[in-house]
């Protein structure tokens, strides 16, 4: 049967996530502190709750999700996986082509999967607030709801030219009783350096993020952690449920495994989401081609090195081996805002290293043409991010239909672009161009990164 839609019932939910970090083949090199030693987790204490330090740190495969958790993401969870059969008939490829469908969530991303679970776990913990940063919004925006549902006060630091460019995220925020600001602000030591700096600064994911911590650290009562969107372990962890949860629909569907396995990357998190569980499958011998996609804008896989940096631009948080383009990148203005981030996630670092991972770059235009194409076939508006996935599916649907081969294609739709209408009048209006980052701007950010340890082969 040709199916446009694969559903789970609830019981099929998985109770447990995923933990690649159990399964690769070379273990990740340790977070160090700033004296160029691995840190110990109750060093991290004042940042995130001891109980999200212990899965960050875990090298247990699977860990069990408290049923408590399960019950809130029940309110959309299992979402559907689609099969994109207008745009197959559009290319007219042999390929079949499907999608989980993440933008079904309240805040219309993946990104509640973990939103909801930190939220839990810090409530937990005993603390009352979570400050965090957000870039195109979906974050912040998810973060908002998960604290709205259990109860926890909410602040938030938007990336400035986000701020500017997707008001509707903003209100979401505030709709859920967050307080969203624009970074970098002047109510935080590190905002008010970097505006004295830099005035007209864009901002940063890693600027929006040196507040946020400076923030969390900084409230002597001790009820207040920070909240990340994405990059580190915990986080991607609790992202797996989307992919173990494709799994079961590929099998229903009659596919016995994906040929490609394609996501956007920004930090990591809905990549890894869709990903890691097919990347344990092809640790273990499976064929299959997995491929995150970025921006040419913002090229931390296809440019960036493999190194020791900050996650933040202050360098307030501990040294990850990372690919990066060093954390004083300021990204292009470009509308993919949740893929500005100059770092990437440890796990998905380390998976492209020891060679499991095939990142590609994409530039704005295609990636808005492709997003027009998806719009006039499958109907839905996806996020500019989601978009990247587009058009690395559609190059490969292509590239099926070139080498006549019937190939089985899974990408995480990662979320709806409703909010993101602007970027979409600006292309239609020709008022988009590409850009890649310069190879000068690129050496600059990375020269500032030559005195920090760097990860032993």
């Amino acid at each position: 049967m040709n199916f446009k839609k694969i559903l789970l019932s609830e019981k099929d939910i998985p109770k447990k996530w995923y933990n690649l970090a159990a399964d690769l083949p070379k273990a990740l090199h340790p977070p160090l502190g700033p004296d160029g030693e691995p840190i110990k987790p109750e060093m991290l204490s004042k940042v995130f709750p001891m109980n999200l330090i212990e899965q960050e740190v875990s090298s247990k495969r699977w860990i069990d999700i408290p049923q408590e958790i399960l019950e809130i993401l029940y309110r959309w969870r299992p979402t559907p996986l689609r099969r994109a059969t207008y745009l197959e008939e559009y290319l007219k490829t042999p390929a079949r082509i499907y999608y989980k469908d993440e933008s079904v969530s309240p805040a219309g991303s993946h990104k509640p999967n973990t939103a909801v679970a930190q939220a839990w776990y810090n409530k937990q913990f005993g603390i009352k607030k979570l400050t965090t940063e957000t870039g195109a919004g979906q974050w912040g925006s998810a973060l908002a709801f998960a604290c709205s549902l259990l109860g926890l006060e909410c602040k938030v630091y938007m990336v400035r030219i986000s701020f500017e460019q997707k008001p509707l995220r903003k209100i979401m925020m505030q709709v859920w009783g967050a307080k969203c600001i624009a970074s970098p602000s002047k109510e935080t030591n590190s905002g008010r350096e970097i505006l004295k700096k830099m005035p007209d600064t864009p901002g940063s994911l890693g600027i929006a993020i040196s507040e946020a911590v400076e923030e969390a650290v900084s409230d002597a009562s001790g009820e207040t952690r920070y909240s990340l969107g994405s990059v580190l372990n915990h986080v991607l962890l609790h992202q797996t449920i989307i992919g173990l949860e494709a799994k079961l629909q590929l099998k229903l569907a009659g596919e016995k495994k994906p040929d490609i396995v394609v996501g956007c990357v920004g930090g990591g998190s809905n990549f890894a989401g869709i990903a890691f569980p097919f990347v344990s499958d092809k640790i273990n011998g499976e064929k299959i081609q997995i491929i995150p996609t970025e921006p040419t804008a913002c090229p931390t896989m296809t440019r960036g090195e493999f190194l020791y940096d900050f996650g933040d631009a202050s360098g307030l948080t501990p040294l990850l081996a990372m690919f990066t383009l060093g954390h004083n990148f300021i990204p292009a203005p470009i509308h993919a805002g949740g893929l500005r981030y100059h770092g990437l996630a440890p796990l998905v670092s380390a998976a492209i290293v020891q060679g499991l991972l095939e990142p590609r770059a994409y530039d704005q235009i295609k990636c808005y043409e492709s997003a027009l194409l998806w719009a006039k076939t499958e109907g839905a508006i996806c996020a500019p991010e989601t978009s990247h996935a587009i058009a690395c599916v559609i190059d490969e649907a292509i590239k099926a239909k070139q080498e006549h081969k019937e190939k089985v294609i899974l990408f995480n739709y990662s979320g709806h672009g409703l909010m993101d209408l602007t970027g979409y009048e600006k292309f239609l209006l020709g008022k988009l161009t590409d850009y890649s980052l310069p190879d000068d701007d690129l050496q600059r950010c990375l020269e500032s990164l030559r005195g920090l340890p760097k990860p032993k082969k």
